[in-house]
């Protein structure tokens, strides 16, 4: 029923449980199923208000919203009408909380680190990157947040099998455990996702998100 384009599968939706406690990161086609059989509606904040839409009444304000600010959304075309994609959905007969804690994985410390060799400072795609052990498991170094960081190919020649003292090079920042998933601190500096913040701080909401 629904195809979206490239820009609209780029986006994300953050989904509430029934209590608008936030739990979860999911695709926009995997939103617009929930939607469609009813079993989430739309969270739009407007005017630092709330405001919740079914299906039906999303996509009548869509069009309106096609008519006066078409690029301030993304959009998914129909074949009978276009409408825009939801930043936040709350789902309706879910009351659960997410597991706390964030996962220890790969995706993850590369977004913690931003795709930053920690010793050089460059950005690199994630194919140009390693993970590495601040003190290697020959000296004892364990697989941990606090002991792993990504490294680009050259620094990470240059350390070798050494710690950064013995290689002579230093870290850029101290890597640590992220307090909420990387990847979603990440998505809050696009100003697409300013609404997901007062459901991520930690004044409204003392929750984890799920990765």
């Amino acid at each position: 029923m629904i195809a979206p384009l490239a820009s609209a599968l780029d986006a994300n939706v953050l989904v509430l449980n029934k209590h608008y406690a936030a739990i979860h990161v999911i695709s926009v086609r995997r939103a617009f199923g929930l939607l469609y059989r009813r079993l989430a509606e739309v969270v739009s904040v407007e005017n630092d208000q709330y405001f919740s839409y079914d299906f039906e009444s999303w996509r009548e304000l869509s069009e309106l919203r096609m008519q006066y600010e078409r690029e301030r959304h993304d959009w998914v075309h129909c074949v009978r009408f276009d409408i825009a994609v939801p930043r936040i959905v709350r789902l309706l007969f879910y009351d659960r909380l997410p597991r706390q804690g964030v996962k220890f994985n790969r995706r993850n410390i590369y977004a913690r680190d931003r795709n930053r060799c920690q010793y050089c400072g460059r950005k690199f795609s994630t194919t140009e990157l390693s993970l590495d052990h601040i003190i290697p498991r020959s000296q004892g170094g364990t697989a941990s947040w606090e002991n792993i960081v990504c490294c680009c190919v050259s620094c990470n020649v240059r350390k070798g099998g050494r710690t950064p003292m013995q290689a002579g090079i230093h870290l850029v920042a101290e890597p640590v455990k992220p307090k909420r998933s990387p990847i979603i601190q990440l998505r809050l500096t696009s100003e697409k996702y300013a609404s997901w913040k007062q459901f991520l701080n930690a004044a409204y909401w003392n929750v984890e998100l799920k990765d």
